[in-house]
C-alpha cells in the first residue's frame, strides 16, 4: 500500500475529527478523553482544536458538561476542510524534483504525473466526509487507550 505523507498536525486533526464522528456527538467530548482515544498529545490537541473551532468545524463549551462538538453535520465536513485547517495546501509549493517552482508550461520530469496524483488526492479529500467514517463504525476496532503504532 502507498502511504500519503501528511504533517503531524494534519494527521492529528483527521484523527480528532474522525474520532468525534465515531463518538457520534452523543455528548461533548473532553480534550483529555479525545487525546486518549486518538493518541494525540494533549498539548498538541489543544492547539489543533483551537484551529478547528476558529475555522467553524468544531464548537466548544467550557465548564461542567463542556467539551467539543462538531459544528456542522458530518455530511458537510469533508477531509479537505480538515486538512486545509491543518495547513495542507492543495496546490503544493515547490517542485517534487527539487527545481523550485514547477508549472505546466515549464514542468519538471515528474510534474504531470505528480500533479495527477495530487489532483486525485484532493478530489478524494473533497468528496470524503466524516459521515463516511461514522458509517464504517461497525468495522472499526475498539480503541483501548493509545492506539498501537
Amino acid at each position: 500500500m502507498i502511504s500519503i505523507s501528511l504533517t503531524s498536525t494534519a494527521e492529528y486533526a483527521l484523527r480528532a475529527m474522525s474520532q468525534m464522528a465515531i463518538n457520534d456527538q452523543e455528548s461533548p467530548v473532553k480534550a483529555n478523553e479525545l487525546a486518549r482515544q486518538t493518541g494525540v498529545p494533549l498539548h498538541y490537541l489543544w492547539k489543533i482544536m483551537h484551529k478547528l473551532v476558529t475555522a467553524g468545524l468544531v464548537s466548544s463549551a467550557k465548564g461542567h458538561g463542556g467539551g467539543f462538538h462538531l459544528a456542522k453535520p458530518m455530511e458537510r465536513i469533508c477531509f479537505l476542510d480538515i486538512l486545509e485547517v491543518a495547513g495542507y495546501q492543495s496546490k503544493p509549493e515547490g517542485c517534487v524534483y527539487g527545481w523550485g517552482e514547477c508549472r505546466n508550461d515549464v514542468p519538471c520530469p515528474m510534474h504531470h504525473t505528480w500533479s495527477a496524483l495530487n489532483d486525485s488526492f484532493v478530489a478524494w479529500a473533497r468528496k470524503t466526509t466524516l459521515a463516511s467514517v461514522r458509517d464504517q463504525k461497525k468495522n472499526i476496532r475498539k480503541i483501548r487507550g493509545r492506539p498501537k503504532a
